[in-house]
């Protein structure tokens, strides 16, 4: 049987690691275990990070499973499902608040690439969402708009437009997910771009970005040069 984390040198430990050296110092599987507390009979805690991690294939795949794929894991239960449910959520609301009270620079926007990850990985079929800023280009609302199939969702531009008015919004950033493909944009997400771009400027609301979120990374239209901002 594997020793405990409390028997390990306590220069090898995830928390003291992280408390003389940062948390950046930290591996996944380490970060991982923190949360989890505690292994089980078979396993440290470390130990069974590894093994999730492995099986899912990272992080985000295990944050975003249900409590029966990971209670396969002994030694995952409620109580641990609840506490990454916790992490995952704060993590969210964490970007979502950097966003309130910061303006975005939306030409290099890893923070707004992070928040929009936090709420699109997840989703199973695509989805499009609209992120509506002020004039200080901080964040108002964001809401999940239309919901669609695996491979395409349609998109009302008359009712993202009156989202927008709705709440006020002097610039917005729309994103949709790719369930299953890449992070690269379609032809059709290309036209839907350039559509949205000219009735927004008929209302005077500036399009400032449209990403793409997919679970092998991000693209943004800004950072391509496909939306130009004024």
């Amino acid at each position: 049987m594997n020793l405990s984390i409390k028997h390990w040198p306590e220069q090898e430990r995830p928390r003291e690691r992280l408390l003389q050296q940062g948390a950046g110092s930290l591996s996944d599987a380490e970060l991982l275990a923190i949360f989890l507390r505690s292994g089980s009979k078979q396993h440290s805690a470390v130990e069974l990070a590894r093994l999730l991690i492995q099986h899912f294939g990272g992080l985000a795949p295990i944050l975003n499973a249900e409590l029966p794929q990971l209670s396969q894991f002994h030694g995952i239960g409620a109580t641990k499902y609840s506490q990454l449910m916790a992490v995952k959520e704060l993590g969210r609301r964490y970007v979502a608040q950097q966003l309130q009270q910061h303006s975005l620079e939306i030409q290099n926007s890893s923070q707004l690439l992070d928040y929009l990850r936090f709420e699109l990985l997840g989703e199973t079929q695509e989805v499009f969402a609209v992120l509506c800023l002020d004039s200080q280009l901080r964040k108002l609302h964001f809401k999940k708009l239309f919901f669609g199939s695996l491979n395409s969702c349609t998109v009302s531009l008359n009712q993202l437009l009156r989202y927008a008015l709705q709440q006020q919004a002097s610039s917005i950033v729309i994103a949709h997910n790719h369930p299953l493909g890449h992070a690269l944009p379609s032809a059709a997400d290309i036209a839907l771009t350039q559509q949205i771009t000219q009735a927004c400027k008929l209302l005077e609301i500036q399009l400032l970005d449209h990403c793409v979120i997919a679970a092998t990374g991000s693209f943004s239209f800004a950072e391509q040069g496909l939306i130009k901002s004024t």
